[in-house]
This record gives structure tokens, sequence and C-alpha cells, in this order.
């Protein structure tokens, strides 16, 4: 990804960093880019070659810091917790989510942000779980990778019924512990969600053949 390509972006309060279509075409297919905790807008860009050439892709920074005691960057819940955040935890953030993606439609007309794609790393996978969950008909797929879904979900997933999931992790993640990816895969799965599992010797990242199927996953926006 060259940096040249993205755009900085302030809208409606928040940051992010941009990248139009690569073709040069006005956006119509978008893909929103979640980073993880710690990260911010620049750190989802390492999976921009696994995109869509012709979509628009939108990397929002968190808008609360981390509160980690050596690292910077940001975080989608308000509060740091010994446990994975559950659901609850993540609702001050979608709220106002939704009003950055109304923002975002009104600045990209031609881009459908009805049906976006969303590709979440780590915290992020669980946000974007939370986002589809209260807005299931305008999630195209989803992309969680090295992720979790979150706490209190479980009781929702009816609703991602049909709903293509693609799931990446390492069985090696000290962070995500592969056990909670493999019982997201069973629930969502159960519930009647598309799910593809993509499970690799690594740790909290991205193996190569999992972003192989990543791209492919991805095509179809």
């Amino acid at each position: 990804m060259f940096p040249e390509m993205l755009t900085d972006l302030e809208l409606d309060g928040w940051t992010l960093k941009v990248r139009p279509p690569l073709d040069g075409s006005e956006p119509r297919r978008v893909v929103w880019m979640i980073h993880g905790w710690t990260g911010d807008e620049r750190s989802m860009w390492v999976f921009a070659a696994r995109m869509p050439k012709d979509a628009l892709l939108l990397a929002p920074r968190a808008p609360y810091p981390s509160q980690h005691a050596e690292l910077d960057g940001y975080s989608w819940v308000t509060q740091r917790s010994r446990e994975f955040s559950p659901l609850p935890a993540f609702q001050p953030a979608l709220e106002s989510f939704g009003g950055l993606v109304a923002a975002a439609a009104a600045r990209y007309a031609s881009a459908d942000f009805t049906r976006a794609g969303f590709v979440g790393f780590s915290q992020g996978a669980a946000f974007s779980f939370g986002w589809a969950l209260s807005q299931p008909q305008g999630v195209t797929r989803l992309a969680a990778l090295a992720g979790f879904l979150p706490g209190g979900a479980e009781s929702q997933l009816a609703s991602l019924a049909g709903l293509p999931i693609f799931m990446a992790h390492g069985t090696q993640d000290e962070t995500v512990p592969v056990s909670l990816a493999r019982q997201a895969e069973q629930q969502l799965t159960a519930a009647g969600a598309q799910v593809q599992y993509c499970e690799a010797e690594t740790g909290h990242k991205l193996a190569a053949d999992c972003a192989r199927q990543l791209a492919e996953f991805m095509a179809v926006v």
C-alpha cells in the first residue's frame, strides 16, 4: 500500500484514512477496516492489498484512548477490562459510528453505505460483529481476523443467518486464544451464518494462506 494513495479525513468528529478506488472510478463498493486495541487509522493498511481494487476503503480511528500501560493507540470501548469486552461495552462506539456512516454516505454520494463490507482485527473484529448485529441488513460480508465474538451476543446471532463471515486465527495466539475463535465459529454456524474458517500455526496476526483466502472472500462485497 503506497502512502500517497491514502487521504487523511476528519468527518463527524472522527479521524480516518481513506483509499479511493484504484481505477479512478466513482466509488460504489465500500469496505470499512476496523483496527484492534492500541491501533489507529494507520494500522489496517497492511491488509489493503487483499481488498477489492474498485472499493472505497475507510479506516477510522477508534474514539477512546487505549488505556494501555505501555502503548498508546485507541480502543472501541471506554474502559479497559481484564476480560474480553462484552457486547454492551461496545454500544457507545457503535452509536457514534452510526453518525460516521451517515456522514460518509453524504460525502461519498456514489458509494452504497447501506451495504458495506467489514474487516476487523482483534478488538476491531468484535466491534464489527457488534455493528453487524445492530445493522444486519447493512453488512454484505464480514472478515474477523484474530478476533472474538463479544459476550452477550449469543442471543442475537440469528440475525446473522446467511451472512458470509470469514474468520482467521492463529493456534499460537497469546492475545486472543484460538479457543474463542473456534467457539465463535461453532456458534455462528449454528445460527445460520455462512462461515469460512482459516486456522494456521501463527500468533496474533494473519498467516499467508489465510491472507490469500481473505482476498478471495473480499473479492465480492
